[in-house]
C-alpha cells in the first residue's frame, strides 16, 4: 500500500519516452519526477491523480506533473484498453522549455501540470493523432512533434483542472531526512495510535518544536496530517472491494462512526457511498 517512486529509464539520445503500458492487475499507486501526458481508452474508467477520484468515459488524456500521486490507469478495467504514455525527461522544463522565450505558453502549461489536467473534444482528439503518428518516427521528428503536441495543449480551452491545491509529495522530498523519518513513521504507524512525542523524539526536537516544523512543513497539524493519510489509505482500500468496517479497523481508527463522520468530512461522501459510485464504473 505504500506510495511507490517509479524509477524511468530513457534512451541516452533521447528526450523522452513514448509506450504502451499494461498494469490491469496491478495497483500501482505511484509517482516519479517526469512530467508525464497519459491517453487511456476504455469503455470507462477511473482517473486517481493527486486528491482527485473522477470517472471517465470511453478515453481520457492527461498531463500529470512532477511528482504528483497517480493510479495507474488501466487499474480494474476488464474490457479492452488501450494506453499511450508519454514521459519528458527530469530536466525537460528546466533545460529545453525554460531557456526559449517562445516556448512561454508551454512553460505555463507545465508549471500548472502539478494539478492534473484533463484534456477533451478537438485538443484530445488531435493530441493523439500525433501521439499515434511520433510513435513511428525518429527522433528528431518524433521531438519537434511533441513540441507541437504541447503548444496545441497550451492553446485549448478544452481542459479541466483535476485539483484545486498542490498534491506533489514535496512535503518530504524537500527535507529528505528529516521529513522521510516523519513519513516513514506514519506509514508505519498511521494503523494505530500515533505519538506526537515520539515521533519529535525521533527527529531530535522538543514536541512544540515539532509541531510548528511539521505545521510549516505541510500547512498541517500533526495530527490532521495523520488523519488525511489514514483516509486516504481508506480510499485505496475501498477500491479494491475491502469491507468498510474492517477498512476503518485497518487504518487506525477504533469507531465506525468517527470514522464515517471524518471521511464525509474529507471526501464529502460517507465510505459506502464512495466504494459504491467508484467501484460501479470499473466493473
Amino acid at each position: 500500500m505504500k506510495i511507490q517512486k517509479e524509477i524511468i529509464e530513457f534512451e541516452e539520445d533521447k528526450s523522452f519516452k513514448l509506450f504502451s503500458p499494461s498494469l490491469k492487475n496491478c495497483f500501482f499507486w505511484h509517482y516519479h519526477p517526469e512530467i508525464e501526458l497519459v491517453y487511456v481508452e476504455a469503455s470507462n474508467g477511473i482517473r486517481h491523480v493527486g486528491k482527485n477520484i473522477s470517472d471517465f468515459k470511453e478515453s481520457d488524456l492527461l498531463l500529470i506533473g512532477s511528482n504528483v500521486p497517480h493510479l495507474n490507469f488501466d487499474y480494474k478495467i476488464q474490457t479492452e484498453c488501450r494506453q499511450l504514455v508519454l514521459q519528458m525527461r527530469e530536466n525537460f522544463l528546466q533545460d529545453l522549455i525554460f531557456p526559449i522565450p517562445e516556448f512561454e505558453n508551454i512553460k505555463k502549461l507545465l508549471d500548472r501540470s502539478y494539478l492534473g489536467l484533463s484534456f477533451s473534444g478537438e485538443t484530445k482528439k488531435l493530441v493523439v493523432e500525433k501521439l499515434h503518428h511520433i510513435k513511428d518516427e525518429n527522433s528528431f521528428k518524433s521531438f519537434i512533434g511533441l513540441i507541437e503536441i504541447l503548444q496545441i495543449l497550451a492553446h485549448s480551452t478544452e481542459v479541466k483542472e483535476l485539483n484545486n491545491e498542490d498534491t506533489r509529495i514535496k512535503w518530504f522530498l524537500n527535507d529528505k531526512i528529516r521529513m522521510g523519518t516523519i513519513y516513514d513513521y506514519i506509514h508505519e504507524n498511521y494503523d494505530k495510535k500515533t505519538n506526537v512525542n515520539e515521533i519529535a523524539e525521533m527527529v531530535s526536537l522538543s514536541t512544540p518544536a515539532f509541531c510548528r516544523y511539521f505545521k510549516k512543513q505541510t500547512n498541517m497539524t500533526f495530527t490532521d496530517f495523520v488523519n488525511t493519510y489514514r483516509i486516504n489509505q481508506a480510499k485505496l482500500l475501498l477500491l479494491q472491494n475491502s469491507c468498510v468496517t474492517e477498512v476503518c479497523f485497518q487504518v487506525g481508527f477504533d469507531s465506525l462512526s468517527y470514522f464515517n463522520k471524518l471521511f464525509k468530512k474529507y471526501i464529502g461522501e460517507t465510505p459506502s457511498a464512495f466504494k459504491k459510485k467508484h467501484l460501479s464504473k470499473v466493473k
